[in-house]
């Protein structure tokens, strides 16, 4: 049995931008950390108003941030890594959905957490709860940490997850947006979870399971 999640909305409320920068506000400079802040401000209302896709922000926002690791080694990656989720993702974690993917893990499932988040910052949420990881894989290259494909992200995150389980469905799955459409299609259990307003919606329609409430549909 294969039981894949999405992550981001899906299993936690956090942020990995917020969970960075937090460490390196500690770990390396208080005055770059408050520069990050406020320069990404006012994109932020602008997603947050719907002016501009949240989405594609988001995205691009986690990119622009694997700079903020300055004389990035595998280290200081860890570190980092271990920072977020714990000070961040783990701390705002839907704990309803996580028990649901403990209890397929325990009935003998392969659990697959899925994300556009770079790989290295699923893993230690994916350790909690002994999920495998297939996340946007990165590298370390003279300091910095580059990405070594493109996001594993919207439609195309279904068609790199298939090929790299080799299957051409999976069991049941976990997603949280209308991204997360092609993903839910390929389960033969699709569970929206605390949907927003579109994917609700398809939800409705197709009689999947929905699990809780979104209350503002931003993002």
């Amino acid at each position: 049995m294969i039981v894949l999640s999405d992550m981001m909305g899906t299993l936690t409320t956090g942020s990995p931008f917020l969970g960075l920068v937090d460490w390196v506000k500690h770990n390396q400079s208080k005055v770059r950390a408050a520069w990050y802040k406020t320069q990404v401000i006012p994109a932020y209302i602008l997603a947050k108003r719907g002016w501009i896709d949240w989405q594609e922000w988001g995205q691009q926002l986690m990119i622009d941030s694997l700079d903020y690791i300055k004389d990035a080694n595998p280290e200081n990656l860890r570190h980092a890594s271990e920072w977020v989720v714990e000070h961040d993702l783990w701390k705002n974690r839907r704990e309803d959905v996580i028990a649901r993917l403990v209890a397929h893990r325990e009935q003998g499932a392969k659990v697959y957490i899925a994300s556009s988040v770079i790989e290295p910052f699923i893993e230690p949420f994916a350790e909690r709860i002994g999920a495998q990881t297939i996340g946007t894989p990165v590298e370390i290259r003279n300091g910095k940490i580059k990405m070594t494909s493109g996001l594993v992200a919207n439609e195309k995150k279904i068609e790199q997850v298939l090929s790299r389980l080799a299957v051409d469905r999976v069991d049941v799955a976990y997603g949280d947006t209308i991204l997360d459409v092609p993903m839910l299609e390929h389960a033969d259990h699709p569970v929206a979870v605390y949907p927003d307003e579109k994917l609700r919606k398809i939800a409705t329609e197709r009689g999947w399971e929905i699990i809780g409430n979104t209350q503002w549909y931003g993002k």
